[in-house]
């Protein structure tokens, strides 16, 4: 995505117009990585935080997702949780503190990204009930 030459100006509102912005190569893992959200999420609102496309529940965003030259990634934080659990699972990836990049030239692994947003998912409402119980 950082071919567009107004990329680092740009400002997006909607994860259509993030989407739309993306190269030819990264458009459809971006929108495969969308519908794996929304599935994983169904009741998440889908919102722009911090320029790339955020997905919120119970006060907290659970997951967001973005693409790059050479790789897409999902990011969220706090990621301690999520790296513990799927620390099998996350071997083949780079990793940062917040993120966990994909490859382009490789498929994304779907069924993960979906797991570790049902996962971010628990993790939020623990929180929230935690939030509201004064814990």
């Amino acid at each position: 995505m950082a071919q567009h030459p107004d990329r680092e100006k740009q400002t997006y509102t909607t994860v259509e117009d993030y989407i739309a912005a993306a190269t030819y190569d990264v458009e459809p893992r971006l929108q495969e990585m969308r519908s794996v959200i929304r599935a994983a999420l169904p009741d998440a609102e889908e919102t722009i935080s911090y320029n790339i496309p955020a997905y919120k529940q119970h006060g907290v965003v659970i997951v967001q997702f973005a693409g790059y030259d050479e790789h897409t990634s999902l990011n969220f934080f706090p990621t301690a949780g999520a790296f513990a659990r799927f620390d099998e699972e996350l071997k083949p990836y780079k990793t940062s503190k917040s993120a966990i990049r994909f490859p382009l030239d490789q498929p994304l692994p779907v069924q993960l990204i979906g797991d570790i947003a049902r996962f971010r998912l628990e993790e939020a409402a623990q929180f929230a009930a935690r939030k509201r119980s004064g814990g």
